[in-house]
């Protein structure tokens, strides 16, 4: 047998080796157990694969991100399998690994219940102990169409071969522009098929090697995203390199669960989506309303110390609008469809730059008028599928706090510098200050508009700006809006989840298209440089995100009501409702709760609203003008004077801090 010279890359360091002809990449790692793949010139194969003379090889830990893409992914196949040998009639969809899981798409006459979940599952750990080989052949198309005659899903996904991945969300994962290939699942003993499916892999080496998973759920889902297509059944699942990572995910699971802003919404009385308005449509109730409204405010006092104009734009326009804009030729499928009144079309607006650039045009402008930073709580509609709305993370109607600065070539530099200082500093006065950055670029996509000049001007003055900030700064290939690139400001909030939140971008091209410009100092005429600005994303994500963050238990400035008084007895009202005067005098808003029900359930209700301060009051109180604290973490303070009581509620409001 002749020799093989092979190339070992891990990380900075390489390490030759010859080896036999038909070595595979799992002898090359033998002993590793934690290397479930191999990278070979950028690609990824299995350990199954036999290197060719000079290839430089790469392992692939279990816990990598593609290595963790190959666990799920795996799993999902043992997942379809445990479902095909437990409900034969199932046809098969996609199965395609997502962030922490898997999910995979059946055809089936009856939606799964939760007691399928636990067969399937049982099922799984059956094969899973089996330890079933992941087998890959190359096919031809003709003869994938044959062995997966009754798979009518997989036939379509063929004929889509090259495109399947733009037609299909997860299709990549089972059909590229290259060959077709098949894994079969083998007899670890006998060799014999157990199984088999169309995929791209790669794949783990056995079933055997999946450490642990879990079933989610199951909800419906239609077959490539089309509410024209067949609904399937949609089963979600997790897999995890250890039982010890599996248990962590289910805990931070339940914990986002106790958090999650739909839930607090309703048990809190924030805000519903009523089903008679739609999917991604809220409305805020009293309470959420306050919290809206501080935002607000906030928000509004903060820009006009940054000398922010406030703007005022409608909700709908003519079509030529967003023509002009470029927004329905780029952004069509996002907005809702036209109207048509009095022989034209009109549309809901998607977004708010493009009136904005009629209130720039509206007069003649002078350099001495820029940077000019306009402002607007503009509420606005997009059309999003309903298997991707969620709550008010991902809803239909929204207002954004969406801002568009116009500035000189000369001033862009600054003006990203104080902008990306402005909206850190906004953030972390809403308890966020666990950031990394994000620039995204353009790519080859014909999508991009502008010449390729403009764009790498506009892409290294965000990166000088961003790299002020001394934040982590991570680049989003292709990432950018089709007229300019970005940055975002990512957050993590208090269990470590990533938002994005704020966004920047730099726009050399709708000037061009609405044909902005201003007088220079030379009397010439010029085009301004436009940054696309918002700061919260939009009211109700931000809303939403805060809520989660502080599981609904707000600081007192935020907090819709902050705080109650409690009185030990009827006696002790007007004592409490005098208090409560003087609250709402220095700008608090408290209540008095004189209900009928016990003391004890008084507090126990304040503690479930998460009000800050719970104000007490008994007899000795009233004897030493005083009042006594009760915190939400069930601490308590006595006899503090009133004024002294006053004075650290409205410094705890001031000051914005936690209690």
């Amino acid at each position: 047998m002749s020799d093989v010279r092979v190339i070992i890359q891990r990380d900075s360091e390489r390490e030759e080796r010859v080896v036999t002809t038909g070595t595979t990449a799992a002898d090359l790692f033998q002993g590793e157990r934690s290397v479930v793949a191999a990278r070979v010139a950028g690609q990824l194969k299995d350990l199954a694969y036999q290197p060719a003379d000079g290839d430089e090889i790469e392992p692939v830990d279990i816990t990598s991100p593609d290595g963790l893409d190959i666990l799920r992914h795996s799993t999902a196949h043992v997942m379809a399998q445990a479902v095909q040998e437990l409900f034969p009639e199932a046809k098969l969809g996609i199965g395609p690994p997502i962030r922490d899981g898997f999910y995979y798409d059946f055809d089936v006459e009856t939606p799964f219940q939760p007691d399928d979940l636990k067969r399937i599952e049982k099922k799984m750990q059956e094969i899973q102990k089996r330890g079933q080989k992941f087998a890959r052949r190359a096919v031809t198309d003709e003869a994938a169409r044959e062995e997966l005659a009754d798979e009518p899903y997989k036939l379509e996904l063929i004929g889509l071969k090259g495109s399947a991945a733009e037609a299909a969300e997860g299709a990549s994962a089972e059909v590229g522009a290259g060959e077709l290939t098949i894994y079969d699942n083998l007899d670890a003993k006998t060799g014999e098929l157990c199984w088999k499916d169309l995929c791209r892999g790669p794949h783990l080496p056995s079933t055997r090697a999946i450490p642990a998973f879990k079933l989610m759920r199951s909800a419906g889902a239609y077959w490539r995203g089309s509410e024209k297509n067949p609904m399937l059944q949609r089963i979600y699942g997790t897999a995890w390199p250890s039982k010890d990572e599996l248990k962590a995910h289910l805990e931070f699971l339940a914990e986002a669960e106790k958090r999650d802003h739909r839930k607090l919404g309703a048990e809190l009385d924030l805000f519903s989506i009523p089903e008679e308005l739609g999917s991604g449509l809220a409305v805020f109730h009293p309470k959420g309303g306050v919290i809206r409204r501080v935002m607000e405010d906030y928000s509004r006092r903060r820009h006009e110390e940054s000398d922010y104009e406030f703007v005022n734009t409608p909700h709908i326009s003519k079509a030529n609008l967003f023509e002009t804009s470029g927004h329905l030729p780029h952004y069509a499928e996002s907005m809702f469809p036209p109207m048509e009144f009095e022989g034209q079309d009109y549309y809901l607006k998607a977004m708010n730059c493009p009136m904005h650039n009629l209130i720039f045009r509206a007069r003649g402008r002078s350099y001495r008028e820029l940077p000019l930073r306009l402002f607007e709580f503009g509420t606005v509609y997009r059309y999003e599928k309903s298997g991707v709305v969620h709550g008010m993370t991902r809803a239909r109607g929204f207002t954004q706090d969406d801002s568009h600065i116009y500035c000189t070539k000369e001033q862009m530099a600054d003006e990203l510098d104080n902008l990306l200082t402005f909206v850190l500093n906004l953030l972390r006065d809403y308890g966020l200050s666990d950031f990394y950055l994000e620039l995204s670029t353009r790519d080859d996509s014909p999508k991009f508009v502008g010449e390729p000049e403009e764009w790498e001007e506009a892409t290294e003055e965000l990166r000088k700006a961003a790299e002020k900030q001394g934040l982590e700064l991570v680049m989003d290939p292709g990432g950018a809006a089709y007229y300019g690139p970005k940055i975002s400001v990512q957050a993590k909030d208090a269990i470590g989840r990533t938002w994005q939140m704020s966004t920047i971008q730099v726009d050399f091209q709708q000037p061009k298209r609405f044909n902005l410009e201003y007088t220079a100092a030379d009397g010439s005429r010029q085009q301004p440089v436009m940054i696309h600005r918002a700061l919260f994303g939009s009211i109700e994500r931000f809303f939403a995100v805060l809520l989660e963050h502080y599981a609904g238990a707000f600081p007192a400035w935020l907090a819709p009501v902050q705080a109650v008084g409690i009185p030990i007895g009827d006696a002790h009202v007007p004592y409490l409702k005098e208090f409560a005067a003087q609250a709402k005098a220095k700008g608090l808003r408290m209540e008095v709760d004189a209900s009928s029900d016990r003391m004890q359930k008084k507090i126990r209700n304040a503690q479930k609203s998460k009000v800050p301060f719970m104000i007490i009051v008994g007899d000795e109180d009233v004897a030493n003008g005083a009042v006594s604290f009760r915190y939400r973490d069930g601490s308590q303070k006595n006899g503090i004077p009133r004024d002294e009581a006053l004075a650290e509620i409205v410094d705890a409001v001031e000051r914005r801090i936690q209690v």
